[in-house]
């Protein structure tokens, strides 16, 4: 994930949530008083206590005296994003559930432009997923337990 913190007036920062420390994710649970499984979910669902205090603790990197009552920015002036692992991820799942449905498949491909971070990656990875093949061909016989082609 990637938090995209732009204070009023301000410049964006790009804060990268991809890896925590174990002491980061410690401190995010206690300021956030949730587990770090909720504050992870928190993120993908644009929970405003999970994503302030993730970037919160972020901003610590440089800020180590910043003190989460000190960081308490507008609800618009923090944005998650997919970060480009995790759009090659969703763009595989989009395409296998909508590939038979073209006009399903431009709408979700159009959110997940809106949702990533690197724009760039996003094309690549739609592009990547898009070319897969559609029949994804005999299953090896290796796989084949009971006598139908069915994958273990």
């Amino acid at each position: 994930m990637i938090i995209v913190y732009t204070p009023e007036g301000g410049e964006p920062e790009t804060l990268d949530a991809r890896r925590l420390r174990a002491s980061e994710v410690m401190a995010i649970e206690k300021a956030a008083d949730m587990k770090w499984a909720e504050v992870r979910q928190g993120l993908h669902e644009g929970d405003v206590t999970a994503v302030r205090t993730v970037a919160w603790a972020l901003k610590r990197r440089n800020e180590p005296a910043l003190r989460l009552a000190q960081f308490d920015p507008f609800d618009d002036e923090l944005i998650v994003r997919l970060d480009a692992r995790e759009v090659e991820s969703f763009a595989l799942q989009v395409y296998a559930s909508f590939r038979d449905q073209p006009e399903e498949l431009a709408a979700a491909w159009d959110e997940l432009r809106e949702a990533a971070h690197d724009k760039d990656a996003c094309e690549l990875a739609i592009k990547q997923a898009e070319e897969l093949p559609k029949d994804p061909g005999p299953v090896p016989p290796s796989l084949v337990t009971d006598g139908s082609p069915t994958a273990a």
